[in-house]
């Protein structure tokens, strides 16, 4: 777990406000503590990561970057794309959390750069069950930074 006492800190990338609020409210019933700021999509997540514009001027670095890829304007996987480009901002772990099962997605999210991928589930235990998970890998772990496990 983060060792500093600021919160840990998740941009979540995710144009569907109710898919937004089930993986806020999975990660809450899973007793998972964290800051989460939204970006409704590509375009928006590298104006808050490169603070651009008077909404993202004070805006925190976070930990970890939840990305949908299926979004309108610039989707996920160029979204993923220019994340890792930027040299200070390629450490930070970004997940792909998706509804696509499709192979040639997963390839292209782990080509990318992508830390992991995680399928959105369409039954609300299986969410639990898979915030659950995301919580053990990237947030409830034994390491003082998750970030490590990209280096």
């Amino acid at each position: 777990m983060n060792t500093d006492t600021r919160s840990f800190v998740i941009l979540l990338v995710e144009d569907e406000k109710t898919d937004a609020y089930l993986v806020k409210w999975a990660l809450q019933e899973n007793q998972i503590t964290t800051d989460i700021y939204q970006a409704f999509d590509g375009y928006e997540a590298i104006d808050y990561l490169n603070r651009n514009g008077i909404d993202f001027i004070n805006a925190p670095r976070p930990d970890l970057i939840l990305l949908d890829l299926n979004m309108p304007r610039m989707g996920g996987l160029e979204c993923l794309a220019a994340i890792k480009q930027v040299s200070s901002l390629r450490d930070i772990p970004v997940v792909v959390l998706s509804t696509s099962y499709a192979e040639s997605d997963v390839t292209a999210a782990y080509s990318l750069g992508a830390a992991d991928y995680f399928t959105k589930p369409m039954d609300i235990h299986q969410l639990v069950e898979s915030m659950r998970l995301l919580g053990e890998r990237w947030i409830k772990s034994p390491w003082t930074d998750p970030r490590e496990l990209t280096a």
